[in-house]
């Protein structure tokens, strides 16, 4: 398995973009990974890695690449001039159109609006699919897990977009979970069918005339606490709620683990029941740490591109690659294929 990474769009720096890849590349025996940037900074990188990353080198190819697509560039500015970019040549490698042969994926932790740009232009999306999704997955109640979209893509979509959303994420959820009808609702701000934007209750009526042998089991609208009950597998929003919605949570999690710990911490009693407690501890924040599920996925698009979160370190990335590995052995792209044209 070879995935393309682009190495320049992390506001941690190449280095951890390197050390991530480095870490997928040792915990994973069959995988290449080509990585787009600079060759003088990459390779300066490589040789500070410590052991026992650094015996990962030998599946870590270096494509020089020395243009970037800065953070703060719009999706016009991208598709102009960042043809050279690293972005822009990891995703032609994964069309297949690069110099360096093609990879089965590609991730990337640049600025969102370019990478959704140019990932149109270079792949373009599945027949039938306007527009591509970002979507995720977020920790709920019994150890599972929902998936929210979009999360940014498309900051405001009207109502048959939002049909689309629900679809690609109800074959997400078909393919990777292997969910046989995912529970699927759109968010809203009540329950009762006159709440909401109008795209927002028009993609209500849209949803509720599937048949009953749809790909998912529709459940109407959700409010924001409804995300992490456990009580549904899918929740559609346009992008602008979806980003909040998200952003929102992360911080939540990080505060809680915080102050948890801090409770414990903060008396000698305290100190000694967080020796005891430990364990449980631990659990509880590989649970809900938000860095073991960075990495969203452009669903729609005709290969797989995982968006990182731009402020992670070694271990998001990490995690944003082992996203990407999964989504190349359930061949989703394919999945979602398959799923649309069964469709009324």
């Amino acid at each position: 398995m070879r995935i393309a990474i682009d190495v320049m769009g992390s506001d941690q720096g190449p280095q951890s973009i390197i050390h991530g890849a480095a870490k997928a590349a040792l915990h994973h025996d069959n995988l290449e990974l080509l990585l787009f940037g600079p060759s003088r900074q990459i390779v300066a990188e490589l040789s500070r890695l410590p052991q026992p990353l650094a015996a990962a080198t030998s599946r870590l190819v270096v494509c020089d690449s020395h243009d970037s697509v800065a953070q703060d560039a719009t999706a016009a500015w991208a598709l102009r001039h960042g043809q050279d970019s690293s972005m822009a040549q990891m995703l032609r490698c994964v069309a297949g159109n690069g110099s360096h042969g093609s990879a089965d994926a590609g991730v990337s932790a640049g600025n969102t609006s370019a990478l959704v740009a140019l990932s149109r232009r270079e792949l373009g999306t599945l027949p039938g699919i306007s527009r591509p999704a970002i979507s995720t997955a977020i920790p709920t109640r019994n150890g599972r897990r929902c998936y929210l979209l979009d999360l940014g893509a498309n900051v405001d979509s009207p109502a048959r977009r939002l049909v689309d959303f629900a679809v690609m994420g109800a074959a997400m959820a078909q393919s990777v979970d292997a969910i046989e009808q995912p529970r699927l609702a759109l968010l809203n701000v009540g329950a009762e069918a006159t709440k909401g934007s109008r795209s927002v209750r028009e993609a209500n009526t849209f949803l509720r005339r599937y048949p009953a042998h749809a790909l998912f089991d529709y459940q109407g609208y959700a409010e924001g606490g409804d995300l992490f009950r456990g009580n549904l597998d899918v929740v559609v929003c346009d992008g602008f709620v979806g980003n909040a919605v998200l952003k929102s949570s992360e911080g939540l999690a990080s505060m809680l683990i915080e102050r948890v710990q801090a409770v414990f911490e903060s008396r000698l009693s305290g100190r000694l029941a967080s020796l005891l407690a430990r364990p449980a501890l631990k659990r509880l924040k590989n649970e809900l740490d938000p860095v073991r599920y960075n990495g969203a996925s452009l669903l729609g698009l005709s290969r797989i591109v995982v968006k990182s979160h731009g402020g992670a370190h070694a271990e998001g990335f990490y995690y944003a690659i082992v996203r990407a590995i999964q989504e190349v052995e359930h061949d989703l792209p394919q999945q979602l294929v398959q799923r649309w044209q069964t469709l009324p």
